[in-house]
């Protein structure tokens, strides 16, 4: 087999690089959640305040959204198995930093490491799986995979965060990085085969500058608006200096040689459909973990654990679905898989709109659960697909930073305009239902989601839509885009 394999031209370690793949994308898919769980002790042991502890989360948020971009280059010039241990090594190392922290801001500094060598690790990660599997089938296999993790591993960070804070030390939420990254870096020295980008390898100056910081502004001013409000000073000087960061990040690409992302990558159909939707169903997306979470702790009163436990059919059902896109994708090619997917997903989103203080989690919230993994996962392994359709092996590594920066943005987008809609609409049914008495906030709560819930509900129909009107590509594409990888 060994021998067929290497014939065919094909990587004979091309299932242990995914495993190590794997891996690495499923520690940096934990450590989203499973901090989470983390903040409220840890908030007690440093002494955070409540208007600091926002910190825990943007530290990371802001190094990883505005570097991704960098980070893909970097991988793409530097190469990509080089870089992907850099980021390894070194999220270890912010996580261990993390763990033992004395003060709050030796955390928000290891957070805001841990972000910079994600931004490394996470494009690198995908533009390896992309030109190590070549072959079709195998190829929808390996993105099945990575699909399922990244949509699966947020309940599982959930319930090991409540594990690990219950029974040991909110640190060791942190701490449990390093061996999973010692053990990754270690197989990947043996298993992962090296690659780098052709042609000209110089790096666009302004375009990393006017990037970075375009990204860190939008990503600060997401977050300011999410914690301050729209209309707060800070949000609107951030988010009109990222516009016109931006703009002349656009300029800049057009003009230089060899650019940090050349547009070539965003303007062909399929890839910037794909990307915007990407952004959308992150922003619609994000706000069912986020207020899901908080309805079934404040108002159910679950603890941590048994809130990380009750999102278990979620992880279940992207695995099982995973499994079937992936095995459908070469065959009825990615649009009649996302369309469905996105579909479904939306319809689980408005089944949520009909949870109250008094309903259960066995008939409102877990059907929804079910619906929404279904669908998500029939979105999730075609979409990482069609954001690499026919990209060169020059370009992967920008092309994978790519799908992370527009799920990062959409992520950050979603928290901010979503959190604003639940709190007014809390506030305005609390200022009407007075003579509720002391049943009104968590009524008033509850119904804040639910609006929540149905705004997300219509972003995910908008991405469909997006994905119905940009995605023009069948199974035949399918097998175009590997030839594209290997050149």
């Amino acid at each position: 087999m060994l021998k067929n394999a290497q014939n065919e031209g094909l990587d004979p370690n091309r299932w242990r690089t995914l495993f190590v793949v794997a891996i690495s994308q499923l520690m940096v898919v934990l450590d989203s959640s499973i901090v989470n769980i983390a903040i409220p002790s840890a908030k007690i042991d440093l002494g955070i305040s409540d208007a600091n502890q926002q910190w825990v989360i943007t530290a990371y948020t802001l190094a990883f959204g505005s570097l991704l971009l960098l980070g893909g280059r970097v991988g793409d010039y530097m190469g990509r198995k080089k870089i992907f241990m850099v980021g390894l090594v070194g999220f270890a190392g912010a996580s261990a930093l993390g763990g033992i922290a004395s003060t709050q801001h030796l955390l928000f500094a290891a957070r805001a490491l841990q972000g910079v060598f994600g931004a490394l690790l996470a494009p690198a990660a995908l533009a390896i799986i992309s030109v190590t599997f070549t072959v079709p089938k195998e190829r929808a296999k390996a993105f099945g995979v990575i699909g399922a993790i990244s949509g699966g591993g947020a309940a599982i960070g959930l319930i090991l965060g409540g594990t690990l804070t219950e029974y040991f030390s909110w640190r060791w939420c942190l701490g449990v990085n390093v061996p999973i990254a010692g053990i990754a870096a270690t197989l990947a020295y043996f298993y992962v085969h090296e690659s780098k980008a052709s042609g000209n390898n110089t790096y666009d100056i302004p375009g990393v500058l006017t990037a970075t910081a375009g990204l860190f502004s939008l990503t600060y001013g997401f977050n300011q608006a999410a914690t301050h409000g729209w209309g707060d000073g800070h949000t609107l000087g951030f988010l009109a200096a990222a516009v016109l960061l931006l703009i002349a990040f656009v300029r800049i690409e057009q003009r230089v040689a060899n650019p940090l992302m050349p547009l070539r990558v965003v303007t062909e159909r399929n890839r910037g459909g794909s990307y915007l939707g990407s952004l959308i169903v992150g922003a619609g997306l994000f706000s069912m973990f986020l207020f899901l979470g908080l309805y079934l702790q404040v108002i159910l009163g679950y603890s941590p654990l048994k809130s990380g436990f009750a999102f278990l059919p979620f992880t279940a059902g992207i695995i099982v679905f995973a499994g079937i896109a992936s095995v459908l994708l070469p065959r009825v090619g990615p649009k009649p898989l996302m369309i469905p997917g996105l579909i479904a997903a939306g319809v689980g989103l408005l089944l949520l709109t009909r949870i109250t203080p008094e309903t259960s989690y066995i008939t409102h919230v877990l059907p929804a659960l079910l619906i929404m993994s279904s669908g998500m996962a029939l979105v999730f392994i075609p979409l990482t697909t069609t954001s690499l359709h026919a990209v060169s092996n020059h370009d992967t590594g920008v092309a994978s930073a790519m799908i992370n920066t527009s799920q990062q943005i959409g992520g950050s987008l979603g928290t901010a305009l979503l959190n604003t809609v639940a709190a007014t609409a809390t506030t305005t049914y609390i200022a009407s239902h007075g003579s509720m008495g002391d049943r009104v906030q968590p009524f008033g709560m509850t119904h804040g989601f639910t609006v929540a819930f149905t705004f997300s509900a219509l972003l995910l129909f908008a991405g469909a839509v997006v994905l119905a009107l940009f995605i023009n590509i069948g199974k035949e594409a399918v097998v175009e885009t590997e030839g594209a990888l290997v050149h």
